[in-house]
C-alpha cells in the first residue's frame, strides 16, 4: 500500500464554455477498471444528446492502468489530454469525463486540446484534490494508572487517536503513520516501562490536514 496518494475527495462536475461550445467536466474517485467504466457509461447515458463524452483514467498503486478515449474527437486531441492533467497533478484512482456540446464554432485540434485541457482541470476543481495518508492502528492495552499519562503524552505528540475501550484494562486505538509505526511501539514501550501490550491492527488512510 501506497504510504500517500492524491486523489479527489468526492465525484463532482463543472461547465465551462468556450467559443460557444459547452465543456462539462465531470470526476468521481474509483478503485478499479470496472468502476471507471460504469462511470463513463453512466455520464454517456445522462448525455447521450451530447456532441462527445471524451474520457481517460488511470489505476492502480503503479499507475497500471491507464485509458483515455476521444470519443470522435480528432486523435489525440480530447483523451490524451485529459489523461495528461490527471499525471500532470499527480492523482491516482480517478476517472474523468468531459462532455462537449458542440456550439458551432471549430476550434481546431490546438483549441481542443487546451480545452479539453480546461475541463478536465474544471472536474478536479470540482472533485476538490486532497492527499490519502496511510496510518498503523495499534492497540495499545495498559493498566489504568498508565491512562493520563498516555493520553497527555500521545496528544502532545499528535497521535491520531480512534476509540478507547474500557475492561479490567484501558486499550487504546492509536493510529500513527503507517512508516512510523515500528518507531511509535518502541516509543511507547519506553513510555510505560515495558507495561503496555501492543497488537498492530488493520492500516487505514485518512485524508491529510483532518
Amino acid at each position: 500500500m501506497l504510504e500517500r496518494y492524491r486523489t479527489v475527495r468526492q465525484a463532482g462536475e463543472k461547465e465551462i464554455v468556450i467559443r460557444k461550445s459547452r465543456f462539462i467536466g465531470h470526476i468521481k474517485p474509483v478503485e478499479s477498471e470496472e468502476e471507471a467504466v460504469a462511470f463513463i457509461e453512466e455520464i454517456k447515458k445522462k448525455h447521450w444528446n451530447a456532441t462527445h463524452n471524451c474520457s481517460a483514467y488511470m489505476i492502480g498503486e503503479r499507475d497500471e492502468i491507464q485509458k483515455q478515449s476521444d470519443d470522435g474527437e480528432p486523435s489525440g486531441t480530447a483523451g490524451k489530454p485529459i489523461l495528461e492533467v490527471i499525471k500532470n497533478q499527480n492523482l491516482k484512482n480517478v476517472a474523468i469525463v468531459v462532455t462537449r456540446y458542440f456550439g458551432g464554432i471549430l476550434l481546431g485540434a490546438g483549441g481542443l486540446i487546451r480545452a479539453y485541457t480546461d475541463g478536465a482541470v474544471a472536474a478536479i476543481e470540482a472533485g476538490e484534490a486532497i492527499t490519502r495518508v496511510l496510518h498503523q492502528e495499534v492497540l495499545v492495552e495498559l493498566d489504568y494508572t498508565w491512562l493520563g499519562k498516555a493520553e497527555n503524552e500521545l496528544h502532545n505528540r499528535g497521535i491520531r487517536m480512534g476509540q478507547t475501550e474500557f475492561t479490567d484494562k484501558v486499550t487504546l486505538h492509536c493510529l500513527p503513520l503507517a512508516d512510523e509505526a515500528e518507531q511509535f511501539i518502541n516509543w511507547m514501550t519506553d513510555m510505560t516501562q515495558g507495561q503496555a501490550e501492543m497488537m498492530a491492527g488493520d492500516k487505514v488512510y485518512f485524508i491529510e490536514g483532518e
